[in-house]
């Protein structure tokens, strides 16, 4: 009886403990939307607005250069590389099974 008793308390520590840490799917979670915050952070404009887009040369509003202080780009043309680095979304590179299976 003390030998089952054993087993049975060996089997629970076994399985309490996994293979991760309690809460380790989370900061898993929260580190993704760190990276993602960060990298996000990291294209937002910087500096003195331009007067004309870097792309095309039209004039970029004076609204749109007060609202997003430091824009190089006019509407289409920051439509189009947001659809270019749209391309680039879902990639986890911390290698989670869920967005591989996406």
């Amino acid at each position: 009886m003390l030998l089952l008793g054993i087993i049975l308390l060996n089997r629970s520590l076994v399985m309490a403990g996994g293979f991760a840490k309690d809460g380790a799917v989370q900061e898993q979670i929260d580190a993704s939307i760190d990276d993602e915050i960060n990298r996000a952070r990291s294209h937002l404009p910087q500096g003195e607005s331009a007067q004309r887009c870097d792309e095309c040369d039209k004039i970029i509003p004076q609204a749109r250069r007060e609202a997003l202080p430091g824009v190089r780009l006019c509407i289409a043309c920051q439509e189009l590389v947001d659809q270019q680095h749209s391309a680039n979304v879902g990639y986890n590179r911390r290698g989670s099974k869920d967005s591989q299976l996406r």
